[in-house]
Formats: structure tokens, sequence, C-alpha cells
């Protein structure tokens, strides 16, 4: 049966009921988007005292997400005039569930047959909302072939063998680190920061304030890989007396003058991490501050860190991270210094384009994703036309009614539900309240080849 048969002779809209993680760096409670969301999409109380961090909708194992196995989406809380929806398929009522992992392979039209002929019955995507409160690791996500070596050496530290390219749309003001800074910031790294020069080669730091960046741009690398790889793998007697001395001689300089954005930032990260390498390494990544709607997308070996903030992201299936600096879990200095591709300058920022008025998409280099943001006025209503791969919706404000292509069946949507649309289904939403919600999907780029 192919997707548009699937549709025909299936109420094709199902409720999910996702993951949470409850990471360390998360936002707390309330204050945690995903702890909004988590609570409504679950049924469950808010836990005041537990840190809320991401919100996981897909079919990875660490975090997956279940579909109700009855007639449809239903009403959400038993709300609204769905015209017949099924009540009780809703994900945190009694019905019964199944993985959505398990519900597509029993169901495979639902992904499209470009997606099953290149992903087989996988979803190629993971979807999910961050709620960041510290900062998470200095860290970069393996190729594929690097991340199928690591999966085979280490299988309980990375735990698939596939690559994570990733995209992260801020839904709040979001700071992140990401990417080596330009050459002309790196010189000024090693003329100005004294507790950097303390860590390095010496003759490493010559070579670098006098080459030509134009005309030897491997050279570069070369010399930035080897700055890079001796910062990263100081002893910590070495990296705690360096942290100190830089949070000492900024206090003071604060005294007397502004200190830089990087500045404060390195005396913030100081703070949640004491004597951290990674406090010393944020001056040779970029500082970057996404306002609400605009997205940076991190692509393999590329380092970053997020620093604070909310945002929705989506990636590749996996959970494979190789990190370095900022945070109690294992480190893998040595991989990560090896597999970065030192390109230097600032990323770009996607301010996305429009499909429709009310639809802002986000479309990445990569084939596995792409991201649309829906912000729907009262009373107002726009359509997500049928695609050739699976979407997943998430709302995260308002209310309104979701209806897939011709049917007659309306089901009420509002912050929390989190919908799994098959291939080839048109999507019409109308609002009630004002409606956030956003959608990952298959690349079209990717679908819309032949």
């Amino acid at each position: 049966m192919d997707s548009s048969e699937f549709v025909k002779n299936h109420r094709p809209l199902r409720r999910l009921r996702c993951s949470v993680q409850h990471y360390d760096w998360g936002r707390m409670g309330q204050d945690s988007l995903v702890g909004k969301v988590c609570a409504l999409n679950s049924g469950s109380e808010i836990q005041l005292d537990k840190p809320y961090a991401e919100f996981w909708m897909g079919i990875h194992p660490s975090g997956p997400s279940f579909v109700a196995t009855g007639a449809g989406i239903g009403i959400a809380n038993g709300n609204g005039n769905g015209n017949g929806a099924a009540i009780d398929s809703h994900p945190h009522s009694d019905a019964a569930e199944l993985s959505l992992k398990d519900w597509i392979v029993q169901n495979p039209s639902v992904l499209g047959d470009k997606v099953l002929d290149k992903w087989g019955s996988d979803l190629p995507f993971l979807f999910k909302i961050l709620s960041v409160a510290k900062a998470l690791s200095i860290q970069a996500h393996p190729d594929k072939k690097l991340a199928k070596k690591l999966h085979k050496l280490h299988p309980n530290i990375y735990k698939d063998g596939s690559h994570k390219p990733e995209m992260a749309l801020a839904v709040t003001e979001f700071e992140a680190l990401c990417g080596f800074v330009s050459f002309e910031e790196l010189k000024d790294v090693v003329r100005y920061i004294p507790e950097v020069v303390e860590l390095i080669d010496i003759e490493d730091t010559s070579q670098l304030l006098h080459i030509n960046d134009q005309v030897e741009v491997e050279k570069v690398k070369s010399i930035l890989r080897s700055i890079f790889t001796q910062l990263m793998s100081a002893s910590k007697e070495m990296t705690t007396e360096a942290v100190s001395k830089l949070k000492i001689r900024l206090q003071m300089q604060s005294q007397v003058r502004r200190l830089t954005d990087k500045e404060n930032l390195v005396l913030k990260l100081e703070k949640q991490y004491p004597g951290d390498i990674g406090v010393i390494s944020a001056f040779f990544l970029n500082h970057v501050k996404l306002n609400p709607g605009e997205a940076l997308y991190l692509g393999a070996n590329e380092p970053h860190a997020y620093i604070s903030g909310e945002c929705i992201e989506v990636m590749a299936t996996s959970d494979n991270v190789v990190r370095a600096g900022l945070t109690p879990k294992h480190r893998d200095v040595q991989t990560l210094c090896s597999m970065l591709t030192y390109k230097l300058g600032f990323p770009e920022i996607l301010k996305g384009f429009p499909v429709s008025p009310y639809i802002t998409r986000y479309l990445p280099p990569f084939d596995e994703f792409e991201m649309d943001r829906c912000f729907l006025p009262k009373g107002a209503s726009t359509v997500f036309p049928a695609v050739e791969g699976p979407s997943i919706f998430v709302v995260i404000g308002g209310e309104g009614a979701m209806q897939a292509g011709s049917t007659s069946t309306r089901d009420v949507v509002m912050e929390g539900d989190v919908i799994f649309a098959p291939a080839g289904t048109q999507i019409n939403v109308k609002t009630v309240s004002e409606l956030h919600l956003y959608r990952a999907g298959v690349n079209s780029r990717f679908l819309q080849t032949l």
C-alpha cells in the first residue's frame, strides 16, 4: 500500500506521547518550555525541583515516542468538537500504545516511497525542544564514517553508527558557541589572552602571527589544530591555574573598563564550570546570538556548545556526541581534536523563507530534515501541502483545529500536542486562539529530486 492509499483507508493523523530528558543543564520546572510541553503532552505534573532539558519526538531508543493504536488523533483532553473523533486515542489516556518505531514498521507506507528507498523503515529525523539554563558541553558530532568506527569501538559511549547534522531554531533569545573565529580574531586571542599562551607552544604562536591566511589556508588549519589540541589536552593542574588567573585578571579589568561580550561569557562559564578548559577554549569559538525565528545549522565535525535560551531542534536520528569541555560527562579530547574541520569564520544564520503568509521554512543542506515555523493569528487558517515524506508537528502555544486533507473530521490541537502526519497528507489548520506550532519533515529538496 502506498502513502496515498494509506491516507484514503486510514485516519492518518496520530497523536504522540513523547519522552523528556532531565539533563542537569536544563531549566527548572515551570521556567522550562520543555517542562510545560512535557506535562501537557503526558498529562503529568511538572516537578518544580527537576530540570527539564530536552523533549524528544521521534524513534530514537534513548527517548522514543508512542502512538495510540485507536482510531486516530482524537480530541485533546476531551475538548472541542471533533465530529466523531475518538477521545480515548489521546496518548495520555488509557488507550493501547505502540512505539512510533514499531507502528511505522507495521505501516511503512506512512514514510513514502522515497524515504523508504533511502532509509528503510526508519524515520530519518529526530525532533526536539531544548530549554537551556547553563552551557552544554563543547562538542562535535561525527560524520558517517567516523560514527560507524566509534560505535564499533565504544558502543557503550557512542550508541549508534549514524551521523548527526542538526539545526536549532530560536524560540527565545538563544546563545551558542559555534565554529572557530576568523583568522584576525584568532591572532588576537594569542596576542592578548596570556592564559592561552601559557598552555600552547610558543613556536605555534609565532607561526600563526606571521602567516598569510589568504595564501596558506591549509597551514593555518594545521597550526590551529596543533594549538587547539594542546589547549584541550592541558593537565588539570595547568588548566585550573590558568582559569584562576583569567578570572582574577578579568575581574580586575572590569573595574577600569567595560568587558567584551566574550569576556563576560567566559566569566559566566567559569561560574558554571570552575577550572574547566572549556572556559578558556571559548575564546577560540564564535559567540552566536540568535533572535527568535533565526536558526543555526551544524554539520559534522564542527565544534559548538549551546549556552542559554530555548529552541526547537531537528537532527538526523542519532545521539552521537564527542565531548571535550564544559561537562562532567565522558571526554574524548583526542577524538574531538582530530575530527574537527578547523574551518574559520562566522557560521551562516538562517532567517527562513516564507512558503505562505503564516509559514516560514528553514532548509539546511542535509537530506534528513527541514523545519517550518507557523504563527497563526486568531481566526486565521493555513495549509501545509501534502509532501512525499512524513511530518511531525508540535504545538507550543494556543489552540486550533487540524484536518487531514479532505476528511470531514477536525481535531482540536493545543499546547503540548505532538502530531504525526504520514507522507501524502495535506494538513489544514485553523485557529481558535493564536496558534504557535512547528513542523519537522524530510528535506523538500531531497523529496523533489527524481
